[in-house]
């Protein structure tokens, strides 16, 4: 059992998830909403942040962009 438990792409996509989510609920728990409403947000915006970054870090196509084949 060489292979890794999740491939690079998808653990990344996990790790900037939740960041995202940790970082937005500590900002709202600072704000004085309260740990739940903290912890409601957090997960909001893990759930949020995690198709976000899934469509940001496509996987690899050779190319630079889909335009950049027709530019002379």
């Amino acid at each position: 059992m060489d292979r890794p438990l999740l491939p690079l792409r998808t653990a990344l996509v996990f790790l900037l998830a939740a960041l995202s989510g940790v970082g937005a609920g500590g900002l709202s728990w600072l704000a004085g909403e309260g740990v739940a409403r903290g912890v409601l947000a957090g997960l909001a915006v893990t759930a949020l942040a995690t198709p976000f970054f899934d469509r940001l870090i496509t996987p690899g196509t050779g190319q630079a962009c889909g335009k950049a084949h027709d530019h002379g």
